[in-house]
């Protein structure tokens, strides 16, 4: 049986595996080939496509930022976390246009907001809302990929949440109005159907190995890396010699952090049931993660994997329970 692996450029790890011919014997499906399915209104749903090509047959393993999952799950999708990146809160932030009267996220009331909705990108400006007192429905969101930087700077946004290589080249024309540290860790993340999580470790095992040796190779090797990338090389250059590299379990720490995630979205109208981020997690898809770290290898495996199956709740929130 093949496996099919999505990938694209947001999720450097997937895209260097796939250039460098790292992951032999699947069959690699690019999202843009599949596209981004039925376009929602920003200001009440989330896209779900990521999620949903897991299921229609459209690949049976992928990587994306924090947002996705989340919809695959309100929408019932049974989806499991394989892993997750280190922190990437040099990534992005929510900017507006050095020459901007705006002067904080609460001044964005009413005002027009770009961002990739559906990505982490929504993730950070809910959050940013949240911590200013504003909520979804107090600004307009802009749904905005390609062209997001050029909305910015031509006047036809007021901020805009940018990521970093499309940052680079209007960086000195805008303004920082709130950074990504100190609202989340950003992290990159990959997810699966459980499904396949079950019935296919070693091939699980064998998809993580390689993801963990394409880290490496790019962590080594910036500029041969960014070359593999379309856009300007010094930018991806940049981008990749800030980002944190190798896939680790997932965290106790991560699943309270995208549970307040989900709730907001939940709370705001952008998905249309609550859920439970614990749920998709499983105690032996960490300690298969763990045993791919090189530098900790069966440590990590006895010690530390399984974070989130030894939390209690206490008053709502997860706790590591220590041995």
């Amino acid at each position: 049986m093949t496996t099919r692996v999505g990938f694209f450029p947001q999720n450097n790890t997937l895209w260097v595996a796939r250039h460098r011919d790292l992951l032999p014997a699947v069959e690699w499906v690019d999202l843009n080939s599949l596209g981004r399915g039925e376009r929602v209104d920003p200001m009440k749903a989330l896209p779900s496509a990521h999620g949903d090509h897991l299921f229609d047959g459209g690949y049976d393993f992928i990587g994306t930022g924090s947002t996705p999952p989340v919809t695959a799950q309100a929408k019932g999708h049974d989806i499991v976390y394989v892993a997750i990146s280190g922190p990437r809160v040099e990534n992005g932030r929510l900017v507006v246009r050095d020459d901007s009267p705006i002067g904080s996220v609460a001044e964005l009331k009413g005002r027009r907001v770009a961002l990739g909705h559906g990505s982490w990108q929504t993730t950070l400006l809910l959050l940013a809302l949240e911590r200013a007192g504003l909520a979804w429905g107090d600004i307009v969101p802009v749904d905005a990929y390609g062209n997001a930087a050029e909305l910015l700077v031509n006047g036809d946004v007021d901020a805009w949440v940018g990521s970093y290589p499309y940052l680079t080249p209007v960086e000195s024309r805008t303004r920082t109005l709130v950074e990504t540290d100190g609202l989340f860790s950003h992290r990159s993340l990959w997810f699966t159907r459980r499904d396949f999580a079950l019935a296919r470790p070693d091939e699980l095992a064998r998809i993580v190995t390689a993801l963990q040796g394409a880290d490496r190779w790019t962590e080594e090797h910036p500029r041969e890396a960014a070359a593999l990338f379309d856009g300007d090389l010094d930018a991806w250059e940049h981008a990749l010699r800030t980002r944190p590299w190798g896939l680790r379990p997932v965290s106790a720490e991560f699943v309270a952090e995208q549970q307040h995630a989900a709730d907001l979205f939940h709370a705001n109208g952008l998905i249309e049931r609550e859920i439970s981020v614990a749920d998709a997690v499983l105690p032996e898809i960490g300690d298969l993660v763990a045993r791919t770290i090189p530098e900790i290898g069966d440590l990590v495996a006895r010690t530390i994997s399984d974070p989130v199956t030894r939390t209690l709740s206490e008053n709502g929130a997860p706790v590591t329970r220590t041995r």
